[in-house]
């Protein structure tokens, strides 16, 4: 029997309906949720996600700023730039896209942003909320592949969630998503020995490591969630994800699919993420 597949699309369009509802509520207030996207370079990938950055924006009505500079633009400059959005009191969220280029610090970068206004939660003070269970803003990712295991029916509490991978971006932060509903976690890295034996155990497999169909059929237990939050491309130009589908699909009882499945959930996540922000600073 093949796994349920988990239409990250449709549901993606649920949460960004429900999202919009409170974007409205506060629009009737005076107050309407905005995000800045600021992009350095000429980065392919990075400028097709802040034009669907800013078509979200629209779908939900929200004010969208789109800043792009020039690759040569100074650390100076961009800093800045973010300051000047910091006190910009229309911008409820700001980010800045990643990769940068080289001399500039990202690091820097990151820690310039105002908290409370990273909807992105790379802040570090916003990892050390997410990690002390005081949770301000999650990393659009990790709390996209969450909110599809909710809306799913997959149940998390007593479960047993195994992560394979271990980025600031997705691994950890989806570790402690995954703790925070009372899951038991294993954090499985590239050092992991036998790591089929961890796979194989997880009620709930998250994988996010960059590496193509690394996790297959046989490695996953008979009706776990399989959350694959990879995207790779391949030689023939089709994209797949870290976990083969074809074989995975039927031994999990739930699967999401590469394209469709975590993707649009990354953006949406980060639009709400927008408007919790305009709801903390409108005082709801």
């Amino acid at each position: 029997m093949s796994a349920r597949i988990i239409d990250g699309k449709a549901i993606a369009q649920e949460v960004r309906a429900e999202w919009k509802v409170r974007a409205d509520i506060l629009k009737s207030k005076g107050v309407t949720p905005g995000l800045a996207v600021i992009i350095v370079g000429e980065d392919p990938a990075s400028k097709v996600y802040v034009a669907n950055k800013v078509k979200a924006c629209a779908e939900l009505g929200l004010h969208s700023e789109h800043i792009a500079l020039p690759a040569d633009t100074s650390e100076a400059e961009l800093l800045a730039r973010i300051d000047a959005l910091n006190k910009d009191p229309k911008i409820h969220g700001l980010l800045v896209q990643l990769p940068v280029p080289k001399h500039i610090d990202s690091d820097k970068v990151l820690n310039a942003i105002n908290p409370e206004k990273d909807v992105d939660g790379f802040h570090p003070i916003n990892v050390g909320a997410l990690a002390t269970g005081n949770m301000r803003f999650a990393p659009c990712t990790p709390y996209g592949s969450l909110v599809l295991l909710q809306k799913s029916g997959v149940s998390i509490e007593g479960k047993h969630a195994v992560v394979v991978g271990r980025s600031n971006i997705v691994g950890k932060p989806m570790a402690l998503l995954l703790l925070q509903n009372n899951a038991t976690v294993t954090i499985c890295t590239s050092r992991t020995q036998d790591l089929a034996k961890h796979t194989r155990d997880a009620d709930i497999l998250v994988v996010a490591t960059g590496k193509p169909k690394m996790i297959t059929g046989d490695m996953i237990k008979p009706g776990a969630a399989v959350i694959d939050v990879g995207i790779n491309r391949m030689a023939d130009g089709k994209l797949c994800g870290d976990v083969d589908f074809e074989s995975a699909k039927e031994v999990a009882g739930y699967i999401t699919p590469v394209p469709g499945g975590v993707g649009p959930m990354t953006i949406t996540m980060l639009v709400a993420n927008t408007v919790q922000s305009a709801e903390r600073a409108a005082g709801k």
